[in-house]
């Protein structure tokens, strides 16, 4: 068993005073270097272990620092005993590369896989967690695996079923890229299986038959014509959809088939619980749907409200004249606003590179959410 492992939960590492790290090969005091020091360890959803085996050397060295280590995420915290707790949190892991596995630096700009999503973010973090030894209000520094994937598989989920007294917090912040705006709370996502019916009949005689594909045309005229709604929320404007992202059917080449499937994914904005958006697509869905037909659920991840009036997000966001948006994806603060902790998404990185073969980070976007985030941390609200 390692040192520090909790005979009771072999996954649990607990902070031990003395530890010597294996390894300290993440550089001090440049963010751009040690974000390509972070790139160039490969940590594709499911093999993170690699970079959190650094990560927690690493902050083990800093003596100010609590740190835990639950499977293959890490929960840094200072326990000051301050008035108020703040979460700072961000996945470790990247999609796949596309021929950008390794940094590749072009004067201020860095090009790799996961450099937007979210390297520079985990950097940032770091570099926070290692030098401010003494912040107004105490700091959860979370560094989580598995984000990219199935949400069955998030390491935040791994943390709370474990350890979940780790999570605590009057605030939470994500290091996801917004390119130094915060981009508050986020919208939810629901998807849906339409089945529509039919009967089976030889191609030659078809009005023998009903062609449950051809049934598909009514219903993909209703998400096809679908308007989303645009509401407000705490100021912040959301934007829902409605699309179709996958169809299956067909027997053979000369058989009219009896039955078709839609897949539906549904992204509702955080005035509407996961209830009311699963009774408003049925409510559409229904004109459509004979008698024979199944619209089934198949999951969802709930919607977050902004937030916003938190005092620490507030002053974030007036001290550096942030910019505030709504966040129009789908992101962890959702799993903090569930537990009743205000969370939004602010980090360096364009979300618009994220998971393209072009991604890559400038290094005035680290630095600008450096400062922001150590102005908040040494000077309070």
């Amino acid at each position: 068993m390692p040192s520090g492992t909790s005979a009771a939960n072999p996954l649990v590492m607990h902070s031990s005073p003395g530890a010597v790290p294996l390894s300290l090969d993440l550089p001090d005091g440049d963010l751009f270097a040690l974000t390509a020091a972070l790139v160039d360890v490969p940590s594709v959803s499911h093999n993170e272990r690699e970079i959190v085996d650094l990560l927690e050397a690493y902050l083990r060295r800093a003596p100010h620092l609590t740190v835990d280590r639950i499977g293959d995420n890490l929960v840094a915290r200072t326990r000051l005993g301050r008035a108020r707790r703040l979460v700072l949190g961000g996945h470790t892991d990247t999609v796949p590369p596309n021929g950008n596995a390794a940094a590749r630096i072009d004067g201020d700009r860095m090009y790799g896989v996961g450099t937007t999503d979210m390297k520079g973010g985990i950097a940032v973090m770091l570099e926070l967690a290692r030098t401010v030894t003494d912040p107004l209000v105490d700091v959860t520094y979370v560094f989580y695996a598995r984000e990219e994937v199935d949400l069955a598989h998030n390491g935040l989920r791994e943390i709370e079923a474990t350890r979940p007294e780790l999570l605590e917090g009057d605030v939470a912040l994500l290091g996801e890229p917004t390119l130094g705006a915060i981009e508050a709370g986020c919208q939810g996502t629901m998807r849906f299986e339409v089945t529509l019916g039919g009967t089976r009949a030889h191609t030659a005689r078809p009005w023998m038959g009903r062609n449950a594909i051809h049934r598909l045309t009514d219903v993909l005229g209703v998400v096809g014509s679908f308007e989303g709604r645009r509401p407000l929320v705490e100021g912040c404007e959301y934007r829902e959809s409605l699309q179709a992202v996958f169809v299956e059917g067909g027997v053979a080449g000369n058989v009219v088939p009896d039955r078709a499937t839609l897949r539906v994914n549904y992204r509702f904005a955080p005035d509407r619980d996961p209830d009311a958006a699963e009774a408003f697509v049925r409510a559409l869905m229904s004109p459509v749907l004979g008698g024979s037909d199944r619209l089934e659920f198949v999951d969802c991840s709930p919607a977050a409200r902004p937030g916003l009036d938190d005092p620490l997000l507030q002053t974030l966001i007036d001290r550096n004249g942030l910019e505030v948006r709504a966040k129009l994806g789908w992101t962890d603060v959702a799993f903090f606003a569930q537990r009743g902790v205000p969370a939004s998404n602010f980090g360096p990185g364009d979300p618009t590179v994220a998971h393209t073969s072009d991604e890559h980070l400038e290094r005035s976007w680290l630095v600008d959410a450096h400062t922001a985030l150590l102005d908040l941390l040494t000077r309070g609200t």
